[in-house]
């Protein structure tokens, strides 16, 4: 994996032995999240951390949540302290957040399940930019918000509260600064192509 500054410059490698995708980056730009792929019976798609910088000598990509369920898709608040995911633990995707970057504690953000038809498992948890509200696309096809409170260890989860349908298999968006939703949409086709077809075309061959 390699990172480039928006200014220019040349590519910096960091991360030669990548698990599998990148997932997102820690705010102080010290770690990358990368979810890894089914490996074996025991572990299915797992959550990692590895060192955004090889300068960081003796850190090496180490697991964050390893278990015998589906996890993935990390990201981490911009208070830096807590990472929310999803999770199949009970045989549904559900969304969670954990303390960052150690991990510990387990709170269930979601209420009735994340993630909505092909493309879009786990629902794609995205914080807000004040780290006050965590957004993902819950099973009912809704873009759905939760008021994170307190800025201790513990975090303290709201109810989450529907927004706007969202088609299924959108997949990925993100929120920017100023509040607007950033959803990858298809573009409608407003009329259907013109068919042409051509009866006795082996009469024509013939000429």
């Amino acid at each position: 994996m390699y990172k480039k500054a928006t200014s220019g410059g040349q590519d910096e490698l960091v991360d030669k032995d990548l698990i599998g995708r990148p997932t997102g980056w820690s705010p102080d730009g010290r770690f990358i999240l990368e979810e890894s792929f089914a490996s074996t019976a025991k572990t299915l798609g797992d959550i990692w951390v590895a060192p955004a910088s090889p300068a960081r000598g003796s850190e090496k990509p180490h697991p964050y949540l390893q278990t015998q369920f589906q996890e993935g898709l990390g990201r981490v608040s911009p208070n830096g302290k807590w990472l929310a995911y999803f999770s199949n633990q009970t045989k549904q995707s559900e969304i969670y957040i954990m303390t960052f970057p150690n991990s510990g504690g387990n709170w269930k953000i979601s209420t009735s399940g994340a993630g909505s038809g092909p493309g879009s498992s786990g629902g794609y948890p995205v914080w807000s930019r004040d780290g006050k509200q965590l957004f993902y696309v819950g099973a009912n096809s809704k873009m759905m918000a939760v008021d994170i409170k307190g800025t201790g260890a513990n975090p303290e989860p709201g109810v989450p509260q529907p927004l706007f349908d969202v088609r299924p298999g959108n997949g990925a968006f993100d929120v920017a600064k100023d509040g607007r939703f950033l959803i990858p949409t298809p573009a409608e086709q407003t009329s259907a192509a013109p068919i042409t077809v051509v009866v006795n075309w082996m009469a024509g061959l013939k000429k």
